[in-house]
């Protein structure tokens, strides 16, 4: 098939968030499909360089490229700037590619839009990467927001619960299917040992998008900001948050940036953890999403074990070695003794769990079949 991919690296252009593109584009390629990144939101991107919103999209197209290329991608992306300006591929040849394409695939709202040569393709799916928040700015009912959704034959989500009687967020009528963050594992994979006796996350702080929604994980955080002070464990958290606070309670922290400018500082971060400890949003808690993350999918893939926070994931997913959750400050207390006194028996599930339940291979076919079904 030809695959339309729309995704927001340039919007974001942090390590985190290429990855999740990126392992779309690469496991649809590896099951025989040809794809093309699209990214079209209208919105400015923002230059880590300024750390400033831009209207100039140079930072962003570089980055688009500097992440695609070396996959032997970088000839199949387009930025459509704030503007209309078209970067990488031309318009033309958008619409071209557009025009006998099987799928388009939004990412995470990749685009806002209903260009004609979008709405064209025979079949559309939108992938949601923040359940709870979407459903609930949907619930608003403001019409075009409604109506974007509605041009879409099937909506996906990370929140395994939506539209379940586990998960009381309304869902506004629309069907929501399960599915998870797609990982290349051959990608991940390393024998080599953590260099550093550290549990760490990658992490924001405080949600900028939906400023309505009290959901964010500084809420959740607050009732685990003593842990350190209970264990022997030793952290280290990427975070753009108070970081004095953090240092002082004995979080280790560093600026998310410095470990999130690229891919390979991201995934390096990762791999030389021993572990990762991770505190979901409130509004994914609170819900009992079911949501799972990405960032750990990529610590399991990597043979890093996960002792994260409870959503209601564990209802869908393997729970106990290799992969931990918690609730409350005692079971994170338990969790984190647990993978300290058998590391290697967790290391090796946590492999195999990402491979069972997050490779590419396992994940897109099921996804590909109802899209295309």
């Amino acid at each position: 098939m030809k695959i339309v991919f729309a995704g927001i690296i340039a919007r974001y252009p942090f390590g985190g968030v290429t990855w999740c593109s990126l392992m779309y584009l690469l496991g649809l390629r590896a099951l025989g499909h040809e794809v093309l990144y699209i990214e079209d939101t209208g919105e400015c991107v923002y230059d880590p360089e300024q750390d400033a919103i831009s209207t100039d999209p140079g930072y962003g197209t570089r980055y688009i490229h500097r992440a695609l290329e070396p996959f032997g991608l970088g000839d199949r992306w387009s930025f459509v700037n704030y503007e209309g300006s078209y970067h990488g591929r031309s318009q033309a040849d958008v619409r071209a590619f557009c025009a006998d394409a099987d799928l388009f695939v939004n990412l995470s709202g990749g685009t806002w839009f209903w260009r004609d040569e979008y709405a064209s393709i025979p079949h559309r799916v939108f992938i949601d990467s923040d359940p709870v928040f979407t459903q609930l700015a949907i619930a608003k009912g403001e019409p075009w927001y409604v109506d974007y959704f509605k041009g879409f034959d099937h909506l996906f989500t990370f929140g395994a619960n939506i539209g379940t009687a586990a998960c009381d967020v309304p869902t506004s009528g629309l069907a929501w299917h399960p599915t998870r963050q797609p990982v290349v594992t051959d990608l991940w994979r390393t024998d080599i040992p953590p260099s550093r006796d550290r549990f760490t996350t990658v992490m924001t702080w405080k949600n900028q998008s939906f400023p309505d929604v009290d959901g964010g994980k500084d809420r959740e955080f607050a009732s685990f900001l003593d842990l350190p002070a209970r264990t022997d464990a030793r952290f280290e958290i990427a975070v753009n948050g108070p970081l004095e606070l953090l240092e002082d309670r004995g979080w280790a922290p560093v600026q998310a940036m410095s470990v999130s400018r690229s891919l390979w500082d991201y995934r390096d971060f990762i791999r030389d953890s021993k572990a990762e400890f991770g505190v979901a949003k409130h509004a994914y808690v609170a819900s009992r999403s079911g949501w799972f993350s990405d960032r750990t999918e990529c610590y399991l893939a990597a043979g890093r074990p996960a002792l994260v926070q409870e959503t209601g994931w564990s209802a869908h997913l393997p729970e106990g070695t290799g992969l931990l959750g918690f609730s409350g400050v005692e079971e994170a207390v338990a969790g984190l003794e647990r993978l300290e006194r058998d590391y290697s028996v967790h290391a090796t599930a946590a492999a195999e769990i990402a491979r069972e339940h997050f490779d590419s291979s396992r994940v897109l076919p099921p996804l590909l079949e109802l899209a295309c079904g």
